[in-house]
């Protein structure tokens, strides 16, 4: 008899709590929630749960992220990873020094748009992605891949053949 896949303890599928449900958070709740994940995501204005669609399986709670008893009904106490995906620095920030200090939670990652706060922040252990940096570095790869592909000299440039038809 095979167990009972929900029965089984699989040490990928992970407790998230996520603080902001904007698009990237929402993106995110769904995404870890499709894959088996448990997923509690936080928003201080319920209207912003309307982006998780009716196929969402994991809890919606409206509060603030940075309040410790709301943290705690999120069930912080026992999560593996953690998302602050605010759109203000100030507040991913302090949720995400509370999940790591205050907690202890072994993942977390914080959304941090300031190009130098990100840097302070990731330079003292935070885990952070900063949109502004991956988004112009995004931006200049392509735009440089296009400037070289057009000055690089291509094959059918080089090689000039000239083909007869004999009758």
């Amino acid at each position: 008899m095979w167990p009972n896949a929900t029965n089984c303890h699989n040490p990928f599928f992970v407790n998230v709590v996520i603080v902001g449900c904007g698009r990237v958070g929402a993106r995110l709740a769904l995404q870890m929630s499709d894959e088996g994940n448990e997923v509690t995501i936080i928003d201080q204005n319920s209207a912003s749960f309307a982006r998780l669609g009716d196929g969402f399986r994991g809890t919606a709670l409206v509060g603030n992220g940075i309040d410790e008893d709301m943290l705690k009904r999120a069930g912080i106490e026992e999560a593996d990873a953690f998302a602050a995906l605010t759109n203000g620095d100030n507040r991913n920030i302090m949720a995400a020094q509370m999940a790591q200090k205050v907690f202890n939670v072994k993942r977390v990652v914080c959304r941090i748009y300031d190009p130098i706060r990100f840097e302070v922040y990731h330079a003292l252990g935070l885990g952070c992605i900063c949109p502004t940096i991956v988004g112009s570095e995004g931006v200049h790869k392509i735009l440089m891949k296009e400037h070289h592909e057009h000055h690089e000299p291509s094959e059918h440039h080089e090689h000039h053949e000239h083909h007869e038809h004999k009758d």
